[in-house]
Protein backbone atom coordinates (compact mmCIF):
# COMPACT_ATOMS: atom_id res chain seq x y z
CA UNK A 1 0.00 0.00 0.00
CA UNK A 2 2.13 3.33 -1.33
CA UNK A 3 0.31 6.22 -0.02
CA UNK A 4 -0.44 8.51 -1.61
CA UNK A 5 -1.01 12.62 -0.88
CA UNK A 6 9.27 12.85 -19.69
CA UNK A 7 13.16 12.74 -20.15
CA UNK A 8 15.58 10.21 -19.48
CA UNK A 9 15.32 7.94 -16.57
CA UNK A 10 18.24 7.48 -13.94
CA UNK A 11 18.24 4.52 -11.41
CA UNK A 12 18.15 6.30 -7.56
CA UNK A 13 17.81 4.02 -4.46
CA UNK A 14 15.58 0.12 -4.37
CA UNK A 15 15.97 0.20 -8.39
CA UNK A 16 13.27 2.45 -9.09
CA UNK A 17 14.08 5.61 -11.61
CA UNK A 18 13.71 9.51 -10.77
CA UNK A 19 12.32 10.83 -13.86
CA UNK A 20 14.01 14.08 -15.07
CA UNK A 21 12.46 16.97 -17.42
CA UNK A 22 13.66 20.40 -18.10
CA UNK A 23 12.20 23.06 -16.20
CA UNK A 24 10.96 26.56 -17.93
CA UNK A 25 14.37 29.32 -18.09
CA UNK A 26 14.77 32.49 -19.53
CA UNK A 27 15.33 32.12 -23.72
CA UNK A 28 18.18 34.15 -23.05
CA UNK A 29 19.44 33.21 -20.36
CA UNK A 30 23.22 31.82 -19.89
CA UNK A 31 25.20 29.55 -18.03
CA UNK A 32 27.83 31.02 -15.76
CA UNK A 33 30.39 28.29 -16.24
CA UNK A 34 30.87 25.67 -18.92
CA UNK A 35 32.46 22.99 -17.12
CA UNK A 36 31.35 22.55 -13.59
CA UNK A 37 32.24 19.77 -11.03
CA UNK A 38 29.90 18.64 -8.68
CA UNK A 39 30.98 17.71 -5.15
CA UNK A 40 28.83 14.85 -3.63
CA UNK A 41 28.79 12.82 -0.71
CA UNK A 42 28.59 8.89 -1.76
CA UNK A 43 27.20 8.77 2.09
CA UNK A 44 24.30 11.22 1.90
CA UNK A 45 23.59 10.78 -1.85
CA UNK A 46 19.85 11.16 -2.37
CA UNK A 47 17.19 11.54 -5.32
CA UNK A 48 17.08 15.12 -5.56
CA UNK A 49 21.08 14.98 -6.59
CA UNK A 50 20.37 12.67 -9.75
CA UNK A 51 17.01 14.67 -10.53
CA UNK A 52 19.55 17.73 -10.46
CA UNK A 53 22.55 16.30 -12.68
CA UNK A 54 19.61 14.82 -15.16
CA UNK A 55 18.08 18.43 -15.32
CA UNK A 56 22.06 20.04 -15.28
CA UNK A 57 23.08 17.86 -18.18
CA UNK A 58 20.29 18.22 -20.66
CA UNK A 59 22.54 21.70 -21.50
CA UNK A 60 24.74 20.80 -24.30
CA UNK A 61 26.96 23.58 -23.79
CA UNK A 62 27.81 22.02 -19.79
CA UNK A 63 30.01 19.48 -19.51
CA UNK A 64 29.52 17.48 -15.38
CA UNK A 65 31.79 16.06 -13.81
CA UNK A 66 31.45 14.12 -9.31
CA UNK A 67 33.98 14.65 -6.70
CA UNK A 68 33.70 12.34 -4.58
CA UNK A 69 34.12 14.10 -0.46
CA UNK A 70 33.82 13.60 2.88
CA UNK A 71 31.01 16.03 3.85
CA UNK A 72 29.54 16.54 7.33
CA UNK A 73 27.35 13.08 7.40
CA UNK A 74 23.98 14.24 6.64
CA UNK A 75 20.82 13.74 8.25
CA UNK A 76 20.51 11.95 11.56
CA UNK A 77 20.27 8.42 11.85
CA UNK A 78 16.49 8.37 12.72
CA UNK A 79 15.27 10.38 9.72
CA UNK A 80 15.46 7.57 6.89
CA UNK A 81 12.67 5.83 9.74
CA UNK A 82 10.85 8.77 10.11
CA UNK A 83 10.64 9.22 6.60
CA UNK A 84 9.68 5.48 5.96
CA UNK A 85 6.78 5.32 8.34
CA UNK A 86 5.28 8.60 6.95
CA UNK A 87 5.26 7.38 3.75
CA UNK A 88 3.53 4.10 4.52
CA UNK A 89 0.97 6.36 6.98
CA UNK A 90 0.07 8.81 4.08
CA UNK A 91 0.43 7.27 0.93
CA UNK A 92 3.53 9.20 -0.28
CA UNK A 93 5.26 7.55 -3.07
CA UNK A 94 9.03 6.31 -2.57
CA UNK A 95 11.64 6.34 -4.12
CA UNK A 96 11.71 9.72 -4.18
CA UNK A 97 13.52 13.03 -4.06
CA UNK A 98 14.35 12.30 -0.38
CA UNK A 99 15.34 8.14 -1.16
CA UNK A 100 18.77 7.86 -0.35
CA UNK A 101 20.74 7.08 -3.99
CA UNK A 102 23.69 4.80 -4.99
CA UNK A 103 27.05 6.55 -6.19
CA UNK A 104 26.83 4.23 -9.68
CA UNK A 105 23.58 6.05 -10.55
CA UNK A 106 26.00 8.96 -11.32
CA UNK A 107 28.59 6.97 -12.87
CA UNK A 108 27.59 8.92 -16.55
CA UNK A 109 28.70 11.72 -15.63
CA UNK A 110 32.78 10.35 -15.06
CA UNK A 111 34.92 11.82 -11.93
CA UNK A 112 36.73 15.17 -11.69
CA UNK A 113 39.61 13.60 -12.03
CA UNK A 114 38.91 13.12 -15.93
CA UNK A 115 37.71 16.57 -16.46
CA UNK A 116 40.63 18.90 -16.00
CA UNK A 117 40.66 21.90 -14.41
CA UNK A 118 36.43 23.17 -13.78
CA UNK A 119 34.81 26.35 -14.32
CA UNK A 120 33.19 26.65 -11.51
CA UNK A 121 32.82 23.57 -8.29
CA UNK A 122 29.66 23.53 -7.29
CA UNK A 123 30.34 21.84 -3.45
CA UNK A 124 26.79 20.02 -2.42
CA UNK A 125 28.35 17.83 0.35
CA UNK A 126 27.20 19.56 3.23
CA UNK A 127 31.17 20.17 4.08
CA UNK A 128 31.74 23.71 5.83
CA UNK A 129 34.21 25.80 4.02
CA UNK A 130 37.37 25.35 4.74
CA UNK A 131 39.20 28.47 6.22
CA UNK A 132 41.62 28.52 3.75
CA UNK A 133 39.47 28.17 0.62
CA UNK A 134 39.85 31.20 -1.32
CA UNK A 135 38.95 30.22 -4.75
CA UNK A 136 36.47 32.52 -6.37
CA UNK A 137 35.02 29.24 -8.32
CA UNK A 138 33.34 27.50 -5.86
CA UNK A 139 29.66 28.01 -4.73
CA UNK A 140 28.37 25.84 -1.69
CA UNK A 141 24.52 25.43 -0.75
CA UNK A 142 23.44 26.07 2.91
CA UNK A 143 19.79 26.15 4.47
CA UNK A 144 18.69 28.64 6.59
CA UNK A 145 22.81 29.14 6.91
CA UNK A 146 23.90 25.53 7.77
CA UNK A 147 25.44 23.41 5.28
CA UNK A 148 23.59 20.10 4.45
CA UNK A 149 20.10 19.33 4.21
CA UNK A 150 20.10 19.53 8.17
CA UNK A 151 18.71 23.03 7.50
CA UNK A 152 15.62 22.29 5.95
CA UNK A 153 14.09 19.65 8.84
CA UNK A 154 15.13 21.98 11.51
CA UNK A 155 13.12 24.52 9.76
CA UNK A 156 10.19 22.14 9.55
CA UNK A 157 10.21 21.30 12.63
CA UNK A 158 10.44 25.42 13.61
CA UNK A 159 7.16 25.74 11.50
CA UNK A 160 9.48 28.39 9.48
CA UNK A 161 10.25 28.30 5.21
CA UNK A 162 13.50 27.76 5.10
CA UNK A 163 16.03 30.12 3.03
CA UNK A 164 18.28 28.29 0.61
CA UNK A 165 21.48 30.42 -0.23
CA UNK A 166 24.41 29.68 -2.76
CA UNK A 167 27.39 31.26 -1.70
CA UNK A 168 30.75 31.64 -3.07
CA UNK A 169 33.67 32.00 -0.76
CA UNK A 170 33.54 35.05 0.37
CA UNK A 171 30.10 34.11 2.35
CA UNK A 172 28.14 36.65 -0.36
CA UNK A 173 24.94 35.07 -1.82
CA UNK A 174 25.05 34.27 -5.51
CA UNK A 175 21.02 32.90 -5.22
CA UNK A 176 18.77 33.23 -2.84
CA UNK A 177 15.38 31.89 -2.51
CA UNK A 178 12.72 30.87 0.04
CA UNK A 179 11.41 27.43 -0.13
CA UNK A 180 7.57 26.33 0.51
CA UNK A 181 6.00 23.41 1.41
CA UNK A 182 2.20 22.37 0.57
CA UNK A 183 2.41 20.16 3.87
CA UNK A 184 4.15 21.22 7.19
CA UNK A 185 2.62 18.36 9.06
CA UNK A 186 3.98 15.73 7.01
CA UNK A 187 7.69 16.07 6.57
CA UNK A 188 8.85 13.66 3.67
CA UNK A 189 5.91 15.67 1.54
CA UNK A 190 7.42 18.84 2.78
CA UNK A 191 10.86 18.12 2.73
CA UNK A 192 10.59 16.60 -1.05
CA UNK A 193 9.11 19.59 -1.84
CA UNK A 194 12.07 21.92 -0.24
CA UNK A 195 14.09 19.08 -2.42
CA UNK A 196 12.48 20.19 -5.63
CA UNK A 197 12.74 23.92 -5.03
CA UNK A 198 16.17 23.54 -4.28
CA UNK A 199 16.84 22.25 -7.50
CA UNK A 200 15.03 24.88 -9.41
CA UNK A 201 17.65 27.48 -7.54
CA UNK A 202 20.41 26.22 -8.46
CA UNK A 203 19.42 25.14 -11.79
CA UNK A 204 18.28 28.90 -12.45
CA UNK A 205 22.13 30.04 -10.70
CA UNK A 206 23.77 27.80 -13.04
CA UNK A 207 21.78 29.47 -15.67
CA UNK A 208 22.87 33.08 -14.67
CA UNK A 209 18.93 33.74 -13.66
CA UNK A 210 18.81 33.97 -10.09
CA UNK A 211 17.96 36.61 -7.54
CA UNK A 212 20.58 37.12 -4.68
CA UNK A 213 18.76 38.71 -2.58
CA UNK A 214 14.74 38.08 -1.19
CA UNK A 215 12.14 40.00 -2.60
CA UNK A 216 11.29 41.61 0.73
CA UNK A 217 15.49 42.92 0.29
CA UNK A 218 16.50 40.61 3.58
CA UNK A 219 19.65 38.88 2.86
CA UNK A 220 19.97 35.11 3.53
CA UNK A 221 20.93 33.91 7.20
CA UNK A 222 24.45 33.59 7.86
CA UNK A 223 26.17 30.49 8.80
CA UNK A 224 26.44 29.72 12.51
CA UNK A 225 29.26 30.32 14.44
CA UNK A 226 31.60 26.89 13.97
CA UNK A 227 32.94 27.35 17.45
CA UNK A 228 32.44 25.41 21.09
CA UNK A 229 30.34 26.51 23.51
CA UNK A 230 30.64 25.33 27.45
CA UNK A 231 28.93 22.11 26.68
CA UNK A 232 31.71 20.92 24.36
CA UNK A 233 29.47 21.00 20.70
CA UNK A 234 29.76 23.53 18.45
CA UNK A 235 26.35 25.19 16.79
CA UNK A 236 26.38 22.65 14.64
CA UNK A 237 26.63 19.74 16.41
CA UNK A 238 24.15 21.37 18.61
CA UNK A 239 21.92 22.00 15.73
CA UNK A 240 22.06 18.08 14.87
CA UNK A 241 21.83 16.96 18.82
CA UNK A 242 18.72 18.88 18.81
CA UNK A 243 16.73 17.89 15.03
CA UNK A 244 17.97 14.18 16.08
CA UNK A 245 15.74 14.51 19.61
CA UNK A 246 12.85 16.11 17.53
CA UNK A 247 12.87 13.51 14.74
CA UNK A 248 12.58 10.70 17.85
CA UNK A 249 9.45 12.44 19.22
CA UNK A 250 7.58 12.76 16.27
CA UNK A 251 8.49 8.98 15.99
CA UNK A 252 7.12 8.61 19.13
CA UNK A 253 3.69 10.26 18.20
CA UNK A 254 3.52 8.75 15.00
CA UNK A 255 4.32 5.04 16.12
CA UNK A 256 2.45 5.36 19.74
CA UNK A 257 -0.74 7.68 19.13
CA UNK A 258 -0.35 8.00 15.20
CA UNK A 259 -3.34 6.41 12.59
CA UNK A 260 -3.17 2.96 12.47
CA UNK A 261 -4.32 0.79 9.21
CA UNK A 262 -5.86 -2.23 9.77
CA UNK A 263 -8.45 -4.77 7.86
CA UNK A 264 -11.77 -5.63 9.11
CA UNK A 265 -13.72 -8.74 7.90
CA UNK A 266 -17.13 -10.38 7.96
CA UNK A 267 -19.25 -13.12 6.84
CA UNK A 268 -21.79 -12.31 4.19
CA UNK A 269 -25.09 -13.12 4.77
CA UNK A 270 -27.69 -11.86 3.03
CA UNK A 271 -26.58 -9.01 0.79
CA UNK A 272 -22.76 -7.86 0.28
CA UNK A 273 -21.60 -4.12 0.46
CA UNK A 274 -21.99 -4.19 -2.96
CA UNK A 275 -25.59 -4.56 -3.32
CA UNK A 276 -26.16 -2.93 0.18
CA UNK A 277 -24.17 0.51 -0.72
CA UNK A 278 -24.05 1.19 2.96
CA UNK A 279 -22.28 -0.73 5.77
CA UNK A 280 -23.91 -3.78 7.36
CA UNK A 281 -25.75 -3.66 10.92
CA UNK A 282 -23.70 -6.04 12.27
CA UNK A 283 -20.38 -3.62 11.51
CA UNK A 284 -17.16 -5.86 10.78
CA UNK A 285 -14.03 -7.04 13.01
CA UNK A 286 -10.96 -6.19 12.85
CA UNK A 287 -8.15 -8.66 11.68
CA UNK A 288 -5.75 -8.35 14.96
CA UNK A 289 -2.50 -7.37 15.14
CA UNK A 290 0.33 -7.52 17.44
CA UNK A 291 0.98 -3.53 17.36
CA UNK A 292 4.40 -3.80 15.74
CA UNK A 293 2.76 -3.95 12.44
CA UNK A 294 -0.24 -2.65 11.17
CA UNK A 295 -2.78 -4.70 8.25
CA UNK A 296 -3.90 -2.91 5.01
CA UNK A 297 -4.64 -3.92 1.08
CA UNK A 298 -6.51 -7.20 1.61
CA UNK A 299 -7.41 -9.36 -1.24
CA UNK A 300 -9.37 -12.82 -0.86
CA UNK A 301 -9.82 -15.86 -3.24
CA UNK A 302 -11.62 -18.76 -2.93
CA UNK A 303 -9.44 -21.58 -3.92
CA UNK A 304 -10.10 -25.56 -3.23
CA UNK A 305 -12.89 -24.89 -1.04
CA UNK A 306 -11.37 -22.79 1.00
CA UNK A 307 -10.58 -18.76 1.97
CA UNK A 308 -7.04 -17.10 1.91
CA UNK A 309 -6.92 -13.44 2.48
CA UNK A 310 -3.31 -11.90 1.68
CA UNK A 311 -2.26 -8.55 2.91
CA UNK A 312 0.07 -5.63 3.14
CA UNK A 313 2.03 -6.41 6.22
CA UNK A 314 3.90 -3.17 7.24
CA UNK A 315 6.37 -3.75 9.98
CA UNK A 316 7.18 -0.33 11.82
CA UNK A 317 10.79 -1.73 12.69
CA UNK A 318 12.05 -2.46 9.11
CA UNK A 319 9.84 0.32 7.00
CA UNK A 320 8.90 -1.50 4.65
CA UNK A 321 5.55 -3.92 3.30
CA UNK A 322 5.26 -6.99 2.15
CA UNK A 323 2.74 -9.70 1.36
CA UNK A 324 1.53 -12.22 4.02
CA UNK A 325 -1.37 -14.51 3.82
CA UNK A 326 -3.81 -16.25 6.26
CA UNK A 327 -6.37 -18.94 5.66
CA UNK A 328 -9.92 -18.21 7.00
CA UNK A 329 -12.75 -21.13 7.99
CA UNK A 330 -15.80 -20.92 9.39
CA UNK A 331 -14.66 -18.91 12.69
CA UNK A 332 -12.36 -16.12 11.06
CA UNK A 333 -8.76 -15.93 10.68
CA UNK A 334 -7.19 -19.18 11.46
CA UNK A 335 -4.35 -17.72 13.65
CA UNK A 336 -2.36 -14.24 12.07
CA UNK A 337 -0.90 -13.02 8.86
CA UNK A 338 2.83 -14.64 7.80
CA UNK A 339 4.97 -13.18 5.43
CA UNK A 340 4.58 -15.64 2.09
CA UNK A 341 6.40 -13.21 -0.33
CA UNK A 342 9.45 -10.38 0.41
CA UNK A 343 11.45 -8.08 -1.83
CA UNK A 344 14.26 -5.45 -1.42
CA UNK A 345 11.33 -2.75 -2.55
CA UNK A 346 8.37 -2.25 -0.40
CA UNK A 347 5.04 -4.13 -1.56
CA UNK A 348 1.52 -3.51 -1.41
CA UNK A 349 -1.90 -4.23 -3.12
CA UNK A 350 -1.33 -8.22 -3.60
CA UNK A 351 -3.64 -8.62 -6.53
CA UNK A 352 -4.23 -12.21 -6.52
CA UNK A 353 -6.07 -14.11 -9.21
CA UNK A 354 -6.60 -17.62 -10.49
CA UNK A 355 -5.93 -18.48 -14.33
CA UNK A 356 -4.93 -21.30 -16.66
CA UNK A 357 -5.43 -23.67 -13.59
CA UNK A 358 -2.57 -21.59 -11.40
CA UNK A 359 -2.76 -18.59 -8.80
CA UNK A 360 -1.22 -15.53 -9.97
CA UNK A 361 -0.06 -12.37 -7.92
CA UNK A 362 0.30 -8.46 -9.10
CA UNK A 363 2.11 -7.16 -5.77
CA UNK A 364 2.71 -3.25 -5.82
CA UNK A 365 5.71 -1.78 -6.38
CA UNK A 366 6.91 1.69 -6.74
CA UNK A 367 10.13 1.18 -6.76
CA UNK A 368 10.63 -1.39 -8.96
CA UNK A 369 9.40 0.95 -12.37
CA UNK A 370 7.35 -2.15 -13.51
CA UNK A 371 4.27 -4.07 -13.33
CA UNK A 372 5.56 -7.65 -12.66
CA UNK A 373 3.71 -11.18 -12.60
CA UNK A 374 4.08 -13.52 -9.99
CA UNK A 375 3.02 -17.53 -10.19
CA UNK A 376 2.50 -19.50 -6.63
CA UNK A 377 4.47 -23.01 -6.57
CA UNK A 378 2.92 -23.88 -2.94
CA UNK A 379 0.46 -21.63 -2.19
CA UNK A 380 -0.18 -19.82 -0.24
CA UNK A 381 3.38 -19.81 -0.20
CA UNK A 382 6.49 -20.34 -2.94
CA UNK A 383 6.08 -17.36 -5.06
CA UNK A 384 7.96 -16.98 -8.15
CA UNK A 385 8.73 -14.03 -10.56
CA UNK A 386 7.07 -15.29 -14.27
CA UNK A 387 7.33 -12.21 -16.03
CA UNK A 388 7.35 -8.27 -15.98
CA UNK A 389 3.82 -7.21 -17.69
CA UNK A 390 4.61 -3.63 -18.38
CA UNK A 391 8.05 -2.08 -18.06
CA UNK A 392 9.17 1.70 -17.42
CA UNK A 393 6.38 3.20 -15.66
CA UNK A 394 5.75 3.92 -12.05
CA UNK A 395 1.62 2.54 -11.66
CA UNK A 396 0.13 1.86 -8.88
CA UNK A 397 -2.17 -0.89 -7.64
CA UNK A 398 -2.62 -2.72 -11.17
CA UNK A 399 -5.92 -4.71 -11.39
CA UNK A 400 -6.64 -7.14 -13.94
CA UNK A 401 -10.12 -7.70 -15.37
CA UNK A 402 -11.48 -10.23 -18.30
CA UNK A 403 -13.64 -9.18 -20.39
CA UNK A 404 -15.23 -9.14 -23.61
CA UNK A 405 -12.63 -12.27 -25.05
CA UNK A 406 -9.96 -9.74 -23.61
CA UNK A 407 -7.38 -8.75 -20.58
CA UNK A 408 -7.37 -5.64 -19.00
CA UNK A 409 -5.53 -3.81 -16.78
CA UNK A 410 -5.78 -0.46 -14.81
CA UNK A 411 -3.66 1.11 -12.67
CA UNK A 412 -2.86 4.89 -11.75
CA UNK A 413 0.19 5.96 -13.20
CA UNK A 414 2.50 8.62 -12.09
CA UNK A 415 4.30 10.53 -15.05
CA UNK A 416 6.67 13.30 -14.19
CA UNK A 417 5.93 14.22 -10.42
CA UNK A 418 2.28 14.47 -8.61
CA UNK A 419 0.17 12.08 -7.18
CA UNK A 420 -0.14 9.00 -7.42
CA UNK A 421 -4.13 8.70 -7.35
CA UNK A 422 -5.56 10.65 -9.50
CA UNK A 423 -4.60 9.77 -13.07
CA UNK A 424 -5.88 6.47 -14.50
CA UNK A 425 -4.14 4.45 -17.61
CA UNK A 426 -5.36 1.35 -19.62
CA UNK A 427 -3.66 -2.01 -21.22
CA UNK A 428 -5.39 -4.67 -22.92
CA UNK A 429 -3.89 -7.68 -23.70
CA UNK A 430 -5.18 -11.60 -25.77
CA UNK A 431 -3.70 -12.94 -22.25
CA UNK A 432 -2.99 -12.09 -18.79
CA UNK A 433 0.94 -12.60 -19.99
CA UNK A 434 0.78 -10.17 -22.84
CA UNK A 435 1.84 -8.85 -24.63
CA UNK A 436 0.18 -5.72 -22.91
CA UNK A 437 -0.76 -2.71 -25.50
CA UNK A 438 -1.37 0.88 -23.94
CA UNK A 439 -4.77 2.32 -24.61
CA UNK A 440 -3.99 5.46 -27.06
CA UNK A 441 -6.42 7.40 -24.80
CA UNK A 442 -3.99 7.08 -22.09
CA UNK A 443 -4.94 8.54 -19.45
CA UNK A 444 -8.41 7.84 -19.46
CA UNK A 445 -9.27 9.19 -16.85
CA UNK A 446 -8.32 11.76 -14.40
CA UNK A 447 -9.53 12.35 -11.15
CA UNK A 448 -8.50 11.73 -7.60
CA UNK A 449 -11.89 10.97 -6.58
CA UNK A 450 -12.28 7.81 -8.80
CA UNK A 451 -9.34 7.40 -10.56
CA UNK A 452 -7.40 5.08 -8.69
CA UNK A 453 -8.29 0.84 -7.82
CA UNK A 454 -9.94 -0.02 -4.18
CA UNK A 455 -10.12 -3.77 -5.23
CA UNK A 456 -11.10 -6.14 -8.04
CA UNK A 457 -13.71 -5.42 -10.25
CA UNK A 458 -16.79 -7.27 -9.69
CA UNK A 459 -19.68 -8.52 -12.34
CA UNK A 460 -22.75 -7.98 -11.19
CA UNK A 461 -26.49 -8.16 -13.03
CA UNK A 462 -24.47 -7.86 -16.09
CA UNK A 463 -22.90 -4.82 -14.98
CA UNK A 464 -19.17 -4.11 -13.89
CA UNK A 465 -18.67 -2.09 -10.52
CA UNK A 466 -15.44 -1.04 -9.70
CA UNK A 467 -14.39 0.06 -6.65
CA UNK A 468 -12.37 3.56 -6.45
CA UNK A 469 -10.46 5.06 -3.94
CA UNK A 470 -11.90 8.90 -3.34
CA UNK A 471 -8.64 10.56 -2.33
CA UNK A 472 -10.14 14.07 -2.46
CA UNK A 473 -9.28 14.24 1.06
CA UNK A 474 -6.36 12.42 1.54
CA UNK A 475 -5.51 8.88 0.47
CA UNK A 476 -7.66 6.20 0.68
CA UNK A 477 -10.40 8.35 2.46
CA UNK A 478 -13.28 6.84 1.43
CA UNK A 479 -14.53 3.85 -1.09
CA UNK A 480 -16.18 4.64 -4.65
CA UNK A 481 -18.61 2.10 -5.95
CA UNK A 482 -17.84 2.76 -9.75
CA UNK A 483 -20.60 1.40 -12.42
CA UNK A 484 -18.15 0.91 -15.67
CA UNK A 485 -20.02 2.27 -19.06
CA UNK A 486 -17.72 1.77 -21.82
CA UNK A 487 -14.66 -0.50 -22.16
CA UNK A 488 -13.14 -0.90 -25.27
CA UNK A 489 -10.24 0.27 -27.44
CA UNK A 490 -11.35 3.21 -28.32
CA UNK A 491 -12.81 4.62 -25.05
CA UNK A 492 -13.09 4.34 -21.40
CA UNK A 493 -16.63 5.89 -19.30
CA UNK A 494 -17.49 5.29 -15.48
CA UNK A 495 -19.91 6.96 -13.11
CA UNK A 496 -19.60 6.96 -9.20
CA UNK A 497 -22.62 5.74 -7.88
CA UNK A 498 -22.28 5.35 -4.46
CA UNK A 499 -19.68 7.20 -1.90
CA UNK A 500 -18.85 4.87 1.65
CA UNK A 501 -16.87 6.34 4.36
CA UNK A 502 -16.24 5.72 8.07
CA UNK A 503 -18.80 5.86 10.35
CA UNK A 504 -20.22 3.94 13.48
CA UNK A 505 -20.35 0.52 11.49
CA UNK A 506 -16.44 1.45 10.89
CA UNK A 507 -14.98 3.95 13.07
CA UNK A 508 -11.91 5.55 12.15
CA UNK A 509 -10.85 8.35 9.24
CA UNK A 510 -10.22 5.98 5.81
CA UNK A 511 -12.07 3.59 4.19
CA UNK A 512 -9.77 2.39 1.57
CA UNK A 513 -10.00 -1.13 -0.36
CA UNK A 514 -12.78 -3.74 -0.91
CA UNK A 515 -12.38 -7.35 -1.37
CA UNK A 516 -14.43 -10.59 -1.11
CA UNK A 517 -14.81 -14.46 -1.82
CA UNK A 518 -16.22 -17.56 -0.62
CA UNK A 519 -19.09 -16.10 1.85
CA UNK A 520 -16.25 -13.38 2.80
CA UNK A 521 -16.05 -9.49 2.82
CA UNK A 522 -13.08 -7.35 3.87
CA UNK A 523 -12.38 -3.79 3.94
CA UNK A 524 -9.54 -1.67 5.40
CA UNK A 525 -9.18 1.71 6.49
CA UNK A 526 -7.46 3.71 9.45
CA UNK A 527 -7.99 4.87 13.27
CA UNK A 528 -6.08 6.32 15.97
CA UNK A 529 -4.54 4.26 17.61
CA UNK A 530 -1.80 3.16 20.47
CA UNK A 531 0.95 0.99 18.49
CA UNK A 532 3.82 -1.14 20.28
CA UNK A 533 6.47 0.02 18.22
CA UNK A 534 9.66 -0.08 20.88
CA UNK A 535 7.93 -2.28 23.25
Amino acid sequence: MERSIGGADRPVAGGGRAPAWPEPRAADARPVAARITVRLDRRTLRGWHIRLLDQLGQRADRRLRIAWVAGAGGLPPNAELLFRLEAAIHGLPRPGLATPAEPMALAPYGTDAEAGEPDLVLDLSGASAPADDVSPSVWRLDFDGMPGESGLLAALFAGRAPVAALRGPDGAPVAVGRLGAESHTVMLAAFEDYLARTITLIAAALDGAASTRLPDGSEAPLQPEAGFDLGGLGARGRAACGLTRQIARRLYALCFHGPQWRVGWRRVVGPDLIDLRRHPEGGWTDLPDDGRRFYADPFAIAHEGAVTLFVEEFDYRRGKGVIAAVGFDAEGPRGRPEPVLELETHLSYPFVFEADGEIWMIPESHASGTIDLYRATAFPRGWVHEAVLVDHVVAGDATLLRHDGRWWMFATVRAGGGSYSDTLHLWHAPHFRGPWTPHPRNPVLIDVGSARAAGPIVARDGALIRPVQDCRRGYGAALGLARILRLDEDGYEQRVETRLGPGAAWPGSRLHMLSAAGGFEFIDGSRRARTRLLT
